[in-house]
């Protein structure tokens, strides 16, 4: 009874609190169609309509996604790899009795667990614009040219592309090998040994 009185006053209350005003929004509109990853055949693919209006929509949270896009395909792209070398039978020294795919789940002792962690833990502390001269989001060279700065602009365009694609398939390539695993026919892959 107490509750629902307590309920009744906030409610009540809350009719007399001022009401909210918009806040005036200052991020950039851009073109989106126009950013590296937009290309045919879908061109800007957003069937869910979170980017907005693709030809008006926000930068700043375009910039968010297209890092968040670029750093799960970089992620991707080394489960993909691990997983078929794994398959393969490549094992570090003192890992060859861990069997491969989900079957090592429950197998990896703990010490590796904590290890695995660590790793994680100091990648992502270190994967970071931290002298703030990136280029485009998921720019960690930090200082450390490593060539980009002598390509042309159309190079470096085709080369993010090149990485986009790439993540994306390999988002696809390892969500296949998991879902195949899990149905139990993943050794008739051809890639892994199937004929």
């Amino acid at each position: 009874m107490k509750c629902a009185i307590l309920s009744t006053l906030l409610v009540g209350a809350a009719a007399f609190a001022p009401a909210q005003t918009g806040k005036a929004s200052t991020a950039l509109s851009a073109d989106l169609t126009a950013e590296v990853g937009a290309q045919a055949p879908l061109g800007c693919f957003d069937p869910l309509g979170v980017l907005g209006d693709p030809k008006d929509g926000d930068q700043e949270q375009f910039d968010q996604l297209r890092y968040i896009e670029l750093k799960h395909g970089r992620v991707a792209m080394l489960a993909f790899t691990g997983y078929i070398v794994t398959y393969a039978g490549v094992r570090f020294p003192g890992a060859e009795d861990i069997p491969a795919g989900f079957a090592a789940l429950s197998v990896v002792p703990g010490m590796v667990w904590a290890q695995m962690i660590g790793t994680w833990t100091m990648m992502e502390m270190a994967n970071r614009d931290y002298t703030g001269t990136g280029e485009f989001p998921g720019d960690f060279r930090n200082g450390i040219d490593f060539g980009w700065g002598k390509l042309d602009e159309a190079t470096k365009k085709k080369k993010r592309s090149i990485e986009i694609n790439n993540g994306r398939a390999a988002q696809m390539g390892i969500l296949g090998l998991m879902t195949h695993e899990m149905m139990g026919n993943i050794d008739t892959l051809p890639i892994i040994g199937g004929h």
